[in-house]
């Protein structure tokens, strides 16, 4: 199913609205010109900091997998660390999306990704590719050497499918669409087939763009995630 796509054109534009499957943008603090001066501290004082012991699953994607338009508990991320605590699984979500990430961008900053040594990573990358056309081999390529390098490491993956509007015509939207069959097989990774599935098309679950979804939305994209991710959790962790 396809996302509303009456904003097509404005996606491609200042990277702030992706595609049926996009980035995300983070918020940024302002901070006054001229702050009062603070008091040197003593870091020999300074409790060492506390280290998380939870397993990390890093949620890797753009604009959808970082929230757009919402409140930060209510992205798929914030909203799969809560279900994970109600069940009673001992993970640390680190939500890792980019507005506007295509996938070179995303191949870009994996070392950031990997420093997190994640024991599972939900890849959501590819969508902003699709809206500007971008070659399906060029796509292809960056998503399997992000994969490649995360299995490498030991990490199980989710691969997360991207659909695209028709707007380069039916030939490269199926190419498209078989790059994460094709990689999901190849590699032997679990496979979410469409990450915006029952939302995409569904004008009451997106914002006024078109294209981002609601808090309602991503309560059903965190659905979508668990169904895969579910079987792949231990309680013992």
């Amino acid at each position: 199913m396809l996302m509303n796509w009456r904003v097509a054109g404005a996606l491609v534009m200042a990277g702030t609205l992706i595609a049926p499957l996009s980035g995300c943008g983070s918020g940024t603090r302002e901070v006054p010109l001229s702050e009062p001066p603070r008091a040197a501290a003593d870091e020999t004082s300074r409790p060492a900091p506390v280290r998380d012991p939870r397993p990390v699953i890093a949620a890797f994607g753009d604009s959808l997998t970082a929230g757009l338009g919402v409140e930060p508990a209510d992205n798929y991320p914030s909203r799969l660390q809560a279900k994970l605590d109600a069940e009673g699984y001992r993970y640390r979500v680190v939500n890792a999306g980019n507005s506007g990430d295509t996938s070179a961008q995303g191949l870009n900053r994996l070392d950031s990704v990997r420093a997190l040594r994640p024991q599972i990573v939900i890849v959501a990358l590819g969508a902003n590719d699709g809206l500007r056309g971008t070659p399906v081999d060029v796509t292809r390529r960056n998503l399997d050497e992000i994969i490649r390098t995360l299995k490498q490491d030991g990490a199980s993956v989710i691969l997360a499918g991207i659909e695209i509007p028709p707007n380069y015509g039916p030939q490269f939207t199926a190419e498209f669409r078989a790059i994460y069959r094709g990689l999901a097989k190849e590699y032997r990774v679990a496979f979410l087939p469409f990450l915006l599935e029952g939302v995409g098309g569904h004008p009451e679950l997106n914002q006024e763009n078109g294209v981002h979804p609601t808090a309602q939305g991503y309560s059903i994209i965190t659905e979508n995630v668990w169904k895969v991710l579910k079987p792949m959790l231990r309680r013992s962790s």
